[in-house]
């Protein structure tokens, strides 16, 4: 596992979100198990504490589960793997509107060059399977 850290953000919060991504593109599955916290604390070279905040996060939040003495496992639970997925996408849409904004794009050209590239990306895709 990588993540690659920046300075801006705590490293508890890059962890939960780099999580967040796996299990939205569905690199981590529903069920599946994910390293201990001390597995990941090693793999990503960080304090034992900053994984276990992390992982704290992510219970309270519901993305993931861990039973009394059972390794901790990706949640099962579809209503929160969709919020998981609207968050992602909302979070990505407001990004992209401040950023339109900022420099004037009207509205109308904006929606068709996302719906260009969109349709290019998905040829693209379709292209290298």
């Amino acid at each position: 596992m990588k993540i690659q850290f920046n300075n801006r953000d705590p490293v508890y919060v890059q962890v939960i979100r780099h999580f967040k991504n796996q299990i939205a593109k569905g690199f981590l599955e529903p069920g599946q198990v994910i390293p201990s916290r001390r597995e990941l604390a090693n793999q990503l070279k960080i304090n034992p504490n900053t994984a276990q905040r992390a992982y704290k996060e992510m219970e309270e939040e519901g993305l993931i589960k861990t039973e009394k003495n059972q390794p901790s496992r990706v949640t099962s639970d579809e209503q929160i793997l969709q919020d998981l997925r609207d968050e992602l996408i909302l979070q990505a849409v407001s990004e992209f509107v401040t950023s339109v904004k900022s420099i004037n794009v009207p509205l109308d050209d904006a929606l068709e060059l996302v719906k260009q590239k969109y349709q290019r990306e998905t040829r693209k895709e379709d292209s290298d399977d």
